[in-house]
């Protein structure tokens, strides 16, 4: 695809922002080659609906089957690298005053590739943690019966750290995004659609407060009538792109 064209009034309003708040979505990572929710049910997964798997009630009921998918996953991330719109958005945290990446994504790519102000609104599939006591869980052994590893201090099952199906959103991850889109002056909103609720609310009010909106998204989507920009190409060609458009005398050819 042929590097699209920043318009120069969105350039200086990135160049020149004093916090730039992004969320990502499962769109940023697919040009990485990791497959979506839906895309990872393949296989020995394709029998299973969504609520067998990732639901608080699945895991109750069937420990050893929601352990064992969320370990496929895990395994198919491990060694998949961030993509040039991750080091992008690593780079515009480097250029501006004050930043925050709120993102959908459960890989952990973007810490991979250096974003620091970073909110994992959806968990991460690297930790785990005490299905009982939500305490994150650094290490664990496997035991010999196929089960998930136990909690070593309440004995309950080990859990992956990611947002279930009829589960809330962590408070405090959420809560820091929130207060980033009423005080941001730019907001990128990159491969995600932005249909789901809460996350879903946050574009709107940055524009409610005042903040330039920019949609960075291939198609078209709900949210397109609402942003001042539609940057219509993968992350991956649009951020560097917009990276070198903002700051064209700093850049080198990666974008970074």
């Amino acid at each position: 695809m042929n590097t699209p064209t920043i318009a120069d009034e969105l350039a200086a309003a990135l160049a020149g922002a004093r916090f730039v708040f992004v969320l990502t979505g499962a769109g940023v990572s697919a040009e990485s080659g990791v497959p979506t929710f839906r895309d990872a049910q393949t296989g020995l997964w394709a029998k299973f609906d969504p609520l067998e798997l990732a639901t608080p009630g699945a895991f109750a009921r069937d420990p050893k089957r929601v352990w064992d998918w969320y370990a496929w996953r895990r395994e198919l991330v491990a060694n998949v690298a961030p993509n040039a719109g991750h080091h992008a958005l690593a780079a515009i945290e480097r250029r501006v005053p004050a930043f925050l990446l709120a993102t959908q994504n459960v890989d952990g790519l973007h810490a991979k590739a250096g974003s620091q102000a970073l909110v994992e609104l959806h968990g991460s599939l690297s930790r785990v943690k005490c299905s009982r006591e939500g305490t994150i869980v650094a290490t664990w052994t496997a035991p010999d019966d196929g089960l998930p590893p136990r909690c070593v201090a309440c004995g309950a099952f080990l859990r992956p750290d990611v947002v279930w199906f009829e589960e809330m959103l962590p408070e405090a991850a959420l809560a820091r995004a929130e207060d980033a889109a009423t005080r941001c002056d730019v907001m990128l909103v990159v491969g995600t659609a932005a249909e789901v609720y809460p996350a879903a609310a946050l574009p709107l009010s940055a524009k409610r407060g005042g903040a330039l909106l920019v949609e960075v998204n291939p198609n078209v989507t709900t949210l397109s009538s609402a942003a001042d920009f539609a940057v219509r190409a993968p992350a991956g060609v649009a951020l560097p792109a917009l990276v070198a458009a903002a700051w064209p005398e700093a850049v080198d050819r990666s974008g970074t």
